[in-house]
């Protein structure tokens, strides 16, 4: 079998792209990876064929000059996924014609995808690996994106009714608008409905690597919807450090990490959680920088600090006990499926709604804030280690995420799906390549 793997220029989005490549190549599936250029040695080293596509470095665009807020989310939603959306369909075009692939598998935000999927012409299966919390529309007419947990009563829906109303007017219509003017610049009709729903509800299948009890109920799901646990990530080869022996010393070992794209200013979490636990000499504190120097830290370390630039996260985690994070859900999926509890503390891209699912879900705090003070973090901190319900309801998680096999699920997925073929439009529709049936 022939498979196209999409994955959009970021790190946390390649990576678990890279699993399913990986996977997919060892039972013996020809697969080619499309992204940008910047990914070809990390795709190749992973034993994968790669075709690049140019878009400038568009997926790590940041607005610097407004404040936090809809008009710099949108912006940088806009440059970093919509504008190279027609670039990268054309790549998949060519691909489609070049290659001939039995299935396309994209990343959630590899938003050329949503092109191929409007355009009437023939095309092979699509299946879409989500990377984020599921952002469908929700029934209780909150607005995707705040962070607000499920509505407890009629009068709180109403109030996340109005709520919404000014997120359509300032954000979701805007953007929905200038998608659906990019896709007709292309010859293409408009998105069925708002972008998140659409990303959700277009493709063939959807796949959402988590379990049902970390996501709200949205009442009866889309028929393609699936979720499929965590994808078991592969090792890193990554060399630990000088002192990773310290990690089995007997403390606690509490992490902390502002992730690989949300970590420009290390005084928005790092610094200040290393601060508030500082005279916590009762535990070990680890720090990674995402791969910014160590250097960048600013300040003499506390003596309880181990800091390195990457760490191996399928050997760290069995040995942490709290994550202090700002809230990537890659990280997040990883410590829940280990049983790490949790304190959460971002609000940029998806991070509010990641934010919102650790508070309600029961396995840690969410300080919903971009830059949480020395004090809410030595608090927090410290009532989520104190707590043992924090970590019995990791524990429940981590149960949860091991009886389901993501890779299982998967690999039954596409075969069943290079079957069947794609729907378009509400019907089963064959492509022929060279005479086989798709």
């Amino acid at each position: 079998m022939k498979i196209l793997i999409a994955a959009t220029p970021l790190t946390g989005h390649v990576n678990p792209m890279l699993a399913i490549g990986r996977l997919l190549a060892a039972r013996g599936d020809d697969v080619v990876v499309t992204s940008a250029e910047g990914f070809h040695r990390k795709i190749v080293a992973a034993g994968l064929r790669f075709v690049p596509y140019a878009d400038g470095g568009a997926a790590e665009f940041r607005e610097t000059t407004l404040p936090a807020g809809p008009e710099r989310y949108r912006i940088e939603f806009e440059r970093r996924f919509i504008d190279p959306m027609p670039i990268q369909a054309e790549a998949l075009r060519r691909l489609i014609e070049t290659e001939q692939p039995d299935i396309i598998v994209a990343g959630s935000m590899f938003l050329g995808i949503l092109p191929v999927l409007l355009d009437p012409r023939p095309r092979p299966p699509i299946v879409t690996c989500n990377v984020s919390f599921l952002f469908l529309d929700r029934p209780d007419d909150a607005p995707v994106g705040l962070g607000l947990p499920p509505a407890r009563d009629a009068t709180e829906q109403t109030k996340y009714a109005a709520i919404k109303a000014i997120m359509d007017a300032a954000f979701v219509g805007p953007v929905r608008a200038y998608t659906d003017a990019t896709l007709a610049r292309m010859g293409l009709g408009p998105l069925p409905a708002a972008l998140p729903h659409s990303i959700v509800t277009l493709p063939d299948r959807f796949l959402q690597p988590t379990i049902p009890a970390f996501e709200y109920d949205y009442g009866t799901l889309p028929p393609g919807v699936r979720f499929i646990g965590l994808p078991p990530i592969p090792h890193a080869e990554i060399a630990v450090p000088e002192w990773w022996h310290e990690l089995d010393g007997g403390k606690p070992v509490v992490l902390v990490t502002q992730g690989t794209l949300a970590n420009a200013d290390f005084g928005e979490l790092i610094e200040p959680t290393l601060a508030a636990l500082a005279d916590r000499d009762d535990l070990l504190v680890v720090a990674t920088t995402g791969g910014r120097p160590v250097e960048a830290l600013r300040g003499p370390l506390p003596g309880n600090v181990r800091v390195s630039p990457f760490l191996p996260f399928d050997a760290l985690l069995p040995k942490v006990s709290l994550l202090v994070t700002n809230g990537g859900y890659g990280s997040v999926s990883q410590a829940l499926a280990a049983g790490v509890p949790i304190v959460s503390a971002g609000l940029t891209e998806d991070k509010a709604e990641v934010g919102a699912r650790i508070g309600w879900s029961g396995v840690g705090l969410n300080l919903a804030t971009n830059t949480p003070t020395v004090e809410a973090l030595r608090d927090a901190i410290g009532t989520v280690l104190a707590d043992p319900t924090f970590r019995e309801r990791a524990a429940t998680m981590a149960h949860a995420f091991a009886q389901r096999d993501a890779m299982q699920e998967i690999l039954s997925t596409i075969d069943d799906l290079v079957e069947v073929g794609p729907t378009i439009f509400g019907a089963t529709a064959h492509i022929h390549h060279e005479g086989r049936s798709v």
